[in-house]
């Protein structure tokens, strides 16, 4: 049976990767996709993502010294998101827009996706390894846990499917982070690697994906 300090401690990290600093956002260009891509924990510049990103949304993904990520954490960054998406919209009306999320970064475009559904088209989201991740199939996130979601605090506490018409794949892996009931478990997350074990490039990840892929098997929405 888990140890539940070891579990508090370790769903709080909803670790990321740490990475290089970003350059300054610039105006992106109105043809093909708009790619805009959310980090997690520690990673402030959204570096992890690879491939043809557009954007890469800066946000305060550092929690203080011994403290989880929190909603404060979320709520920065699904409020630079929307100012980067609106921006660009505004600019380029016609453009798709394609918003890509992982871990705490997951969060934040799942939140700016239940918040905005209904002022926006066009667009689509892909939430990895997303803590909010609702339970079906699989067990829900670690931002649903009783021992997380009352420290965390809202937006990122609790899981939901909120997604409204917005195409929204969710991909988790033998996760703790986005499946609590996980069989690789606290090992996997601590030591086997599993929550870092997703594809990062941006183009393994269509405009149109509607549903969720859990451990290998798709199960559309």
């Amino acid at each position: 049976m888990r140890r539940l300090s070891a579990l508090s401690t370790s769903l709080l990290a909803l670790t990321g990767l740490t990475v290089p600093m970003a350059p300054a956002a610039q105006a992106a260009s109105c043809g093909g996709t708009y790619t805009i891509a959310v980090g997690g924990t520690w990673d402030n510049d959204s570096r992890i993502w690879t491939g043809n990103v557009t954007q890469r949304v800066g946000y305060n993904a550092t929690p203080a010294p011994a403290s989880p990520p929190t909603g404060y954490h979320v709520r920065e960054g699904t409020n630079e998101l929307n100012r980067l998406i609106r921006n660009q919209r505004n600019a380029c009306p016609g453009q798709h827009i394609k918003a890509l999320g992982y871990s705490l970064g997951a969060a934040v475009v799942h939140t700016w996706v239940t918040e905005n559904w209904p002022t926006i088209d066009n667009v689509n989201a892909v939430l990895v390894a997303d803590p909010k991740r609702p339970a079906g199939p699989g067990n829900a996130g670690a931002a649903a846990h009783p021992l997380v979601a009352p420290f965390v605090g809202f937006p990122l506490a609790h899981a939901d499917d909120f997604y409204g018409d917005i195409p929204t794949v969710s991909i988790c892996t033998n996760d703790l982070i986005c499946d609590i009931n996980a069989s690789s478990g606290l090992p996997g997350y601590l030591w086997g690697g599993n929550h870092g074990a997703y594809s990062f490039n941006v183009d393994d990840y269509s405009n149109d994906g509607n549903g969720t892929w859990y451990n290998g098997r798709f199960f559309p929405r």
